[in-house]
This record gives structure tokens, sequence and C-alpha cells, in this order.
């Protein structure tokens, strides 16, 4: 009997979630279609912004050419490059500064001032340093990444109940039972959030990068499109990379829900607190 509730109410869910994207891709649709309307109407000048029928021929012109999914791989490989490293980097920083509370409190002013330093002035630093290729392109997205990274996950570690902590304490555990049992399974939520921002942040460092010294990607064509007033290519290349984004973002969803409906770290706040 009480199955039937629940069954009408996931019923109703699927039927919202159903109804949203019917409407989303409406919107989507209904934009497109009064670009391209607007465009041919002269109302708006097709050169300066295209229209979808301009890009969506381009597209499948340099596709055909097999020149498109050079662009793409390069900028995909080095933005997959700098996430992880950034993830990683930013991972171990903030757990270090978590293990050792005095290293907190002498980073705390130099992250707060890396994280509000524009770090695209620092471009031409990094040609000098790395040379004009791949080397500064990771380092630049991973300058623009990974102080944020290690902000959000060292918050995430010291919003963690200090109640959970002491627990493990009274049971004898070591500081590394510590940060296994309690700390790391607690900021899950954290973590995802942190590798959402990173997908953005990695996406722009890698761009910026491309912009500077790159002879391959989409910043490259992004910039090689604006000096030979081909907008066309420009507004192809943003289509792609917001392509890339959301792909990179459901890929990042889709890591969520697996880790926390299927690993135990979901959960360990939870059995935590029904003192199990």
């Amino acid at each position: 009997m009480s199955t039937i509730p629940r069954q009408e109410y996931l019923r109703r869910l699927r039927r919202e979630r159903w109804l949203i994207m019917l409407i989303q891709a409406g919107l989507l649709t209904a934009a497109l279609v009064a670009w391209e309307v607007l465009a041919d109407l002269r109302i708006i000048d097709p050169f300066l912004v295209s229209k979808p029928s301009q890009v969506a021929a381009l597209l499948a012109k340099v596709a055909k050419e097999g020149e498109l999914w050079h662009h793409v791989g390069v900028t995909v490989g080095e933005t997959v490059a700098g996430f992880l490293l950034g993830t990683l980097l930013g991972l171990g920083v903030a757990i270090l500064l978590w293990w050792f509370p005095a290293l907190a409190r002498l980073a705390d002013p130099f992250l707060v001032v890396l994280n509000s330093t524009p770090k695209i002035a620092l471009g031409p630093i990094f040609i000098v340093w790395m040379g004009d290729g791949v080397g500064a392109i990771l380092t630049m997205a991973l300058t623009i990444s990974v102080i944020t990274t290690i902000t959000v996950i060292y918050a995430g570690f010291t919003e963690v109940s200090e109640g959970y902590v002491k627990l493990i304490r009274v049971f004898g555990g070591t500081r590394w039972d510590i940060l296994c049992k309690v700390i790391l399974p607690a900021s899950v939520p954290t973590i995802v959030a942190a590798l959402k921002v990173n997908i953005g942040l990695t996406l722009v460092g890698v761009i910026v990068g491309e912009f500077l010294v790159s002879k391959a990607g989409l910043g490259y064509l992004i910039i090689y499109g604006g000096q030979v007033f081909q907008l066309t290519l420009v507004i192809a290349s943003i289509v792609i990379l917001a392509l890339m984004a959301a792909v990179m973002y459901q890929a990042v969803v889709w890591l969520e829900q697996r880790w926390v409906a299927g690993g135990a770290p979901g959960n360990t706040r939870t059995r935590l607190g029904s003192g199990g």
C-alpha cells in the first residue's frame, strides 16, 4: 500500500524532468531560429554574429577535412591533463594544510593573495620559464584552477563536525584514521563541488594558454578566426567549447552519483551520527 504513493511520486518526478528538458530544448530551438531569421532579414549583421546555418556548415566542412578533430583533440587532452593534475595537487595540498594546522595558518594570507591575483598576467612569465609549448599551457591551467581547488577542499575539511573527530579519538584512532574515516568521507560533497568548479577553471586556463602560445587547439582557432575576421569560425569554436564543458560536467555528475550512491564514504556521516 505504501509503494503506490511512492511510485506515483517517482512518476511525477520523471514527468517534471521530461517537461523541464522539453522546455529547455524549446527555448534553445527558439533562440537558434530567431538568430537565423534575424540574420537572414539583415536585422542583425550576419558578418558580425554569423548564423546557425553558417556555423553548422563550417563545422561539417572542417570535420570532414579532419582538421577539426585535431584541434578538438589538442584542447581536450590539455584540459583533461590540467584537470587531473589540478585536482590531485589541490587535494594533496589541502590534506597537508589539514594535517599541519600551523602550515595552514602560515599559508592562509598567501592563498588569499594568490586567489585574488589575475593569473593571466603571469602568462608572459610562464612562456619564458616553460617555453611556447604545452608546458606553458598546463602551467597556466594549473595556476588558475589549483588555488581555488585547495581553498574549497580545505574549507570543507575544516567544516567537518568536531564530534566525529572526537569519536575516533575516543576509540584510539590515529590522525591517519581521522583523515581516512572521517575527513575525506564527510568531505565528498565538497570535493565533488570542487571538481565541478575545477572543470570550468581548467578550461579557461587552457584556452588562455592557447591564446598565448599554441599553434593548435580551439583557443588557437578563436584567435586565428578573430585575426582574419572569420567570426563564424570563432563562434563555431565557442560552440564546441560549450559542448566540451557540458560533457565534462556531466562526467563529474555521473562520477558523483556512482561515488555517493555506491560507495561507503557518502554514508559515513550517517553511520557516525547514529552511533554505529
